[in-house]
This record gives structure tokens, sequence and C-alpha cells, in this order.
């Protein structure tokens, strides 16, 4: 099965379009974005009646802010990890750590601006669990893969042919980080390095970063020493 992939950028958030015979999202992007998304889809030549499926990596309001708008728009069913629901469907916001000193001190200096951004509120459609989700019914040739650490209900796409949507599971570019790499927030570190180990595991090759461009699953191999 042929794959395309299509990048839109919503704000600071990197969503893709993922097309087999199918088209799924991952993520939604900041609040207010919903007139861009449709822009992009036009650029694209895709109806937005093909979008079957939208992919949120976890809950933050810079994933899943015009969630909402483009499932209305488009029709497109609503999945997130049952653990993350609750902060989905009632706006709730929870900042992780910050895991590097630059991250600490951003942490500091912007939750008190990013615990109240209003969106509208999606619901969830489908909720996963530990366990993985075909996407198959979909279209396409991969799974959801539960992959917690920057947040406890965090999720990936993995395709068959090893490209990853990870969400903030690597951060890549301002504001975060100058060089792609691990993230400079996140619940439990440890725990990202272990969801790191399974999707390399599983053949994980190019990320796709929630936020900058996509970079070889190499330069987080080196960050582990594997």
């Amino acid at each position: 099965m042929s794959t395309d992939i299509y990048t839109i950028k919503l704000g600071l958030n990197s969503c893709y379009l993922i097309r087999g015979s199918g088209i799924v999202m991952v993520d939604g992007g900041l609040p207010g974005k919903i007139n861009a998304f449709r822009r992009k889809l036009a650029k694209f030549y895709i109806h937005p009646d093909s979008v079957k499926l939208i992919v949120l990596t976890h809950s933050h309001f810079d994933h899943v802010g015009s969630a909402k708008e483009i499932s209305d728009y488009t029709g497109a069913k609503i999945l997130i990890n049952e653990s993350e629901r609750v902060n989905l469907e009632e706006g709730q916001f929870i900042m992780p750590r910050g895991t590097t000193t630059y991250g600490k001190i951003t942490r500091f200096m912007l939750f008190p601006f990013l615990k109240n951004i209003p969106y509208k509120r999606p619901k969830a459609d489908i909720t996963t669990g530990d366990e993985d989700f075909s996407l198959s019914e979909f279209g396409i040739d991969g799974q959801v893969i539960h992959t917690p650490g920057h947040t406890h209900g965090s999720i990936s796409v993995l395709l068959a042919t090893g490209e990853a949507f990870v969400g903030c599971m690597a951060h890549n570019g301002f504001p975060f980080r100058s060089m792609p790499g691990l993230p400079i927030y996140a619940e439990n570190i440890a725990a990202v390095r272990e969801s790191w180990k399974k999707l390399i595991g599983r053949g994980a090759k190019i990320i796709f970063p929630g936020h900058g461009d996509p970079f070889s699953v190499e330069v987080i191999k080196r960050e582990l020493s594997l």
C-alpha cells in the first residue's frame, strides 16, 4: 500500500495527513486554525470528507486546539488515549516538568499564561489503552501505539514503512530545541526513553515530531546510546 504524507503547520504544531486508501490526521494544532487547515486541504486537492480520523497524540491545547472544528468540517472521528480523555473534553492542561535547564526555566515562565488558553473542546469518539490500535480500517498500514512519558497517555502512530509520528516524544526547532532530540518537557523522562526503545524496536526510521521538521531515528539512538 503506497502512502503519502502531508505536513500542515497549524501554529507551532506540526500536524500530518497520512494518505493510503483513506486519510488519517495526526494532531489538531493550536486553537483558531481551522481556516489555515481549509486552505491547506485546498492546496493539496484533498476533499474534507476524505479525512476519516484525527489521532491526538496527547491532550495539550497546542495539539488539540482546532481538533473539534476540523472534526466538524471533515466528519472525522477523534481518537485519544483513554487516560487523556477527561483532560481533552474538560480543557484541562497539566504542563509536564522541564527535562533540561532551558525546559525548567521556560516552564516556570510560560505555565501561568498557558494553563487557561481557551479552545473548543472536542469529544473522543475512540479511546485506546496500552494495546495497539490498527489503522487498517481507515486505509492506513500502521498502528497507534501507547508511548507514555511526555504525558501518561501519549500515543504515537507508527507506519509499517517506519515513519513514526510522535507528538512531543521529541522536539525539533524553535522555541524548543536548536537541534532535534528528546523533549525538553516530560512527565517522566525515563518513560520517554523506554517508549523510544519500543518504537525503535518495532522499526521506527523517520521521526515526525509535533514541533519541527522530520529527522532520522539515528538522532534518538545516539541520545539513548543505542
